[in-house]
């Protein structure tokens, strides 16, 4: 388990009780609370009031199986938990403190227990298709034997580090969850994310003419040619946006949706997935989705939905009490990936029962 990612031994801050967190501060001046909770949004931030000299408090009540993220606001300032130990990388440069309720814990698939697979990196470039020109693509074969179904990462480089996406799947395999999954890891454009994530095609023709051919090359994959549909595409906000863009787009390519947390709406504006999956034809692909009671995306998450639940997509949703951050998402993610990926045994046993 990773240091900063254990559940709460040695915090003081918040003390649990039941469904009631209580946090507490001590110093001459009390900052303000916000977090997941709040969206966090400084207006909506919550005030600790005075429970002796010196000494700050405020309760709040959550889900038994809540994870939270929260900082402290003092003077204007980002102020870290000085009784909570416990913080994590929130990835715009700087940390969060961040704590889990009784019944919830870090998915136990995220630790370092299997043996590894291989990892190899590469750097493609593209003149017409890329906003920056070049993309770091890391390839990730399993320590099993292939061929393999492929899925295809967006924003591969924080699923690498942040959502120890490699850790899952090896595990998953061990474990007998899931059938052997190659991966491609594909780094996004930065400042330029955005853009490239905004339901854009040439993204979705450099995924396919480029870092398909790529892992084709290196790695012993499923043909995809004679098994339509049998490579995956997965992504987080904005990426999962795009994730379930792309198997719109090419699902004879990617047949396996995973969006976690998807923005499909951002500034007031829906994104034009919506036109797509309003089309009377729909695609042969299958989708997964999570995400948090506490993410500012919720609202629009629940609504695309319901919408592909309308239309007759093949859809499995799942919403758990967090926010949205890549904690919440590595620890949803072994559920999406065995809903896509179950073990072989299990696969050829579903076609058997189709035919």
């Amino acid at each position: 388990m990773k240091k900063d990612e254990m559940r709460n031994p040695d915090a003081v801050n918040p003390s649990l009780e039941g469904s009631r967190a209580t946090f507490t501060w001590e110093g001459a001046a009390a900052p303000v609370l916000m977090g997941d909770f709040n969206n966090w949004e400084i207006e909506s931030a919550r005030p600790l009031e005075p429970v002796g000299k010196g000494r700050w408090q405020v309760s709040l009540d959550f889900p038994a199986d809540t994870y939270m993220e929260y900082i402290f606001i003092l003077d204007g300032q980002r102020v870290m938990d000085p009784k909570n130990p416990h913080k994590v990388n929130n990835g715009t440069g700087s940390w969060n403190n961040y704590f889990y309720m009784p019944e919830a814990a870090p998915s136990p698939f995220t630790r370092r227990r299997s043996r590894a697979g291989e990892l190899m990196r590469f750097r493609l470039e593209d003149e017409i298709r890329l906003l920056n020109l070049r993309r770091e693509v890391v390839l990730y074969q399993p320590a099993a034997p292939g061929p393999y179904p492929l899925l295809v990462v967006y924003d591969g480089t924080d699923y690498l580090h942040r959502g120890a996406i490699t850790q899952v799947v090896d595990n998953l395999v061990a474990a007998g969850r899931i059938r052997p999954v190659a991966l491609a890891l594909v780094a996004n454009a930065g400042p330029a994310r955005f853009v490239e994530y905004a339901c854009n095609d040439s993204t979705v023709s450099f995924i396919t003419n480029k870092v398909v051919p790529l892992a084709q090359e290196h790695m012993p994959l499923i043909d995809v040619q004679t098994h339509p549909g049998a490579y995956g595409i997965l992504g987080a906000s904005m990426g999962g946006l795009m994730a379930l863009y792309t198997g719109l787009r090419n699902p004879r390519m990617f047949g396996s949706v995973l969006c976690q947390a998807g923005a499909f709406c951002m500034f007031e504006e829906d994104f034009s997935i919506f036109d797509l999956i309003d089309r009377p034809e729909i695609p042969p692909i299958r989708v997964w989705m999570d995400v948090g009671r506490f993410d500012f995306l919720y609202a629009d998450n629940l609504r695309m939905w319901n919408l592909l639940r309308q239309k007759g997509y093949a859809i499995d949703y799942h919403e758990t009490h967090t926010g949205h951050n890549y904690t919440a998402w590595r620890n949803d993610m072994p559920a999406g990936l065995e809903y896509l990926y179950p073990p072989l045994n299990q696969t050829l046993m579903n076609t058997s029962e189709e035919k």
